[in-house]
């Protein structure tokens, strides 16, 4: 059992059924899956896991063509082809030597690293699912075979694994059954004070209260994507910038709440009328 340990910090509000998982998976080194809708701040707690307790961080950002190998490394035979025919000059690489073109990705430096490190893989869900198999072969075992030269890199720290997915797929039941999981759901407007608070804590109360009600009206209002937390946060301190009150009938700057032009376009046919 080690002795790491995470609060919450003064960027991330932890409600206590997710300080729980985070310590529970950090003090028996299981891979933890966070779902949730984009924007309820995943990825944050992971970055701010690693920053709370002085952990380095390398990130997987998967998307659909990545296959577990170029995860862990690539060699780059283009740069070997070229040094076989024009010589390497100075650089101290030698053709017979295969690491010096070996590119090492997240997973082969989480697993090299001489200390502890945060390992994210951000968006599980665009990959395939015998990628996400894989990986979590990989990652279970802390361990990956170099295929050219039939060598396995094998970490001696495991890493602490977070893994985000926002559900656009659904991921295999094999998956699932060797992760923690905890779904982030979306704030309820006290929770969302708590958040707030972290980033504003010196913001008219008044801004705060109609920033508020007008994001959640905003929220039910069915858009494709719905305005999140972190466009919250930005649209407040834009405001706050602005130094006026948001009249809740024409509110500024709702460009920083929706994303989506067909969005923008329904806001705009009902707030001025047109169809």
């Amino acid at each position: 059992m080690n002795s790491y340990h995470f609060d919450g910090t003064d960027r991330y509000h932890l409600d206590a059924e997710l300080k729980a998982v985070v310590n529970i998976a950090l003090a028996m080194e299981k891979p933890l899956l966070l779902t949730g809708e984009a924007g309820t701040g995943k990825t944050q707690l992971a970055l701010e896991t690693a920053r709370a307790l002085g952990l380095p961080v390398e990130i997987l950002r998967c998307k659909s063509t990545i296959k577990g190998e170029e995860a862990c490394y690539v060699q780059d035979t283009v740069l070997r082809l070229n040094d076989a025919r024009f010589g390497s000059g100075e650089s101290g690489r030698r053709v017979d030597q295969f690491y010096d073109y070996v590119i090492w990705g997240p997973i082969g430096r989480a697993f090299r690293a001489d200390r502890k490190v945060v390992l994210l893989l951000d968006e599980i869900d665009k990959t395939e699912s015998d990628v996400q198999d894989n990986l979590l072969d990989i990652l279970e075992e802390c361990q990956f075979t170099i295929r050219e030269v039939n060598e396995t890199v094998k970490a001696q720290i495991r890493p602490a694994i977070f893994i985000t997915s926002n559900a656009k797929r659904e991921l295999s039941d094999p998956f699932l059954r060797r992760c923690f999981c905890h779904h982030i759901a979306f704030p309820a407007p006290e929770e969302m004070r708590a958040i707030l608070a972290l980033h504003y804590p010196n913001t008219h109360p008044e801004l705060i209260e109609t920033a508020l009600k007008i994001f959640y009206e905003l929220r039910d209002r069915g858009f494709e994507k719905p305005p999140a937390t972190s466009e919250l946060i930005d649209w407040i301190g834009a405001l706050e910038r602005d130094g006026k009150m948001p009249d809740p009938e024409f509110p500024p700057l709702t460009g920083l709440l929706l994303k989506r032009s067909a969005d923008i376009l329904k806001y705009r046919q009902r707030r001025f009328g047109r169809h």
